[in-house]
């Protein structure tokens, strides 16, 4: 079986700035690809990254953009063209969390989480869909609990559920050339996203739950979405649950 590799790939990530993101610009870049970093408010942390694959002998270009508007999110790929002259792969890592009762959710709260996580999301997974070349990649980042029956995320688990329905839809249409759309939907990553909405009882029990007694690793997760888009194309139309906690070093 020829090997799958990012060499000679273009790849843009969604949230390419920092965090997972971030992590997945670098790793990429140091695979062979080509990257393209879209960031919304993060613009230091954005040029930070590129700077960091261009000293380590790679190409990035950073591009600002609000997913949540379609324009822009072509605007992101555009970017991807007219530098490197295509795309392969579509990686999309922003989203938004917000823990409340459902009781206290203002209608504002709700626009805003379903912005993000859900239209955002359809949108990037069209824009992908219509720029991929033959035999692209789209991923798109979803969360455990979509597994889970918990409180308090209502919204948030609600704003990404929809990725699921398009990725189904998204990995039939687009199969006729031979394009993968999956859903990684991680569990309780130790990144800066994940702490503001916890209290530090709850961070403990998240770990209680988790092998090793640990949070998932944000680099584990990284190492499996570089899995999926190379030799786990096979994968399509799932929602993959990398979230035990345990890391694979």
């Amino acid at each position: 079986m020829a090997e799958n590799t990012l060499r000679g790939k273009v790849a843009v990530i969604g949230g390419g700035e920092k965090n997972l993101g971030g992590l997945l610009s670098r790793t990429f870049a140091e695979g062979g690809a080509r990257v393209v970093v879209h960031y919304h408010h993060s613009r230091d942390e954005a040029e930070e990254t590129v700077r960091a694959v261009k000293e380590a002998g790679g190409e990035a270009v950073p591009i600002q953009g609000d997913l949540t508007r379609p324009a822009e999110v072509s605007r992101v790929f555009d970017t991807a063209v007219e530098s490197f002259g295509g795309v392969d792969i579509a990686v999309n890592t922003t989203g938004m969390v917000l823990r409340k009762p459902i009781l206290e959710t203002t209608e504002d709260e709700y626009d805003r989480m379903f912005g993000i996580n859900a239209k955002a999301g359809f949108f990037f997974i069209q824009e992908a869909g219509r720029r991929l070349n033959e035999g692209g990649r789209i991923v798109s980042l979803g969360t455990s609990l979509l597994a889970a029956f918990t409180d308090g995320y209502a919204t948030y688990a609600g704003g990404k559920s929809p990725l699921e329905h398009f990725t189904r839809a998204a990995a039939k249409e687009f199969a006729d050339r031979r394009i993968s759309v999956n859903v990684v939907a991680p569990g309780p990553m130790d990144t800066p996203f994940f702490y503001p909405q916890e209290t530090p009882e709850r961070v403990e029990f998240h770990r209680s739950q988790a092998m090793g007694g640990q949070l998932t690793q944000v680099d584990d997760v990284a190492r499996f979405i570089t899995y999926l888009v190379t030799d786990g194309a096979w994968f399509t139309g799932q929602t993959l649950f990398p979230n035990g906690g345990y890391t694979t070093r």
